[in-house]
């Protein structure tokens, strides 16, 4: 049940009207991750769903992009997101993400500073890459998080 007003456990959205202009500018920013992302889809969507799992978030956990099979995009991907550390099925670009997403939610003062993970990074990632990958990061630990604790659309299964 919604902690700020009587939404439907299946409604993600109606809820923004009740900040309309912080809301609208927030639509814009995921709008934004989502379309003109420059990050491979596989990358965003481990990264996405590291955090997902990091903030409980069930809408998170079980949002998919339509795109995401033509991309290469498949359910073990999803699946195996909490063992991006060991799982096989990763590229080294797509463990180096999920790393980053992981420690940019639990640890980002020790991801900060630390050189070598940062030597590995940028051998995966341009400054370019990296900055969608952060502005993500932070868009999806923040809504994750946000709706999570309000308990907003936790019942939802959205499709991108």
């Amino acid at each position: 049940m919604s902690r700020i007003g009587p939404f439907a456990d299946d409604d993600a959205a109606a809820w923004v009207m009740k900040s309309p202009d912080i809301g609208t500018a927030m639509a814009k920013f995921t709008n934004a991750v989502y379309t003109k992302n420059r990050l491979p889809m596989r990358v965003r969507e481990l990264a996405r769903m590291v955090i997902a799992l990091d903030n409980e978030c069930v809408v998170c956990q079980n949002t998919r992009d339509s795109e995401g099979i033509a991309a290469g995009v498949d359910e073990d991907l999803y699946d195996h997101a909490a063992q991006w550390p060991t799982w096989p099925g990763y590229s080294p670009q797509e463990r180096i993400a999920a790393e980053f997403a992981a420690r940019f939610a639990s640890d980002h003062t020790g991801l900060r500073d630390d050189d070598e993970f940062w030597e590995r990074c940028n051998q995966q990632f341009d400054a370019e890459l990296l900055t969608d990958l952060a502005l993500s990061c932070a868009m999806w630990l923040g809504m994750g998080r946000m709706l999570r604790t309000l308990d907003i659309g936790q019942a939802c299964k959205i499709t991108l």
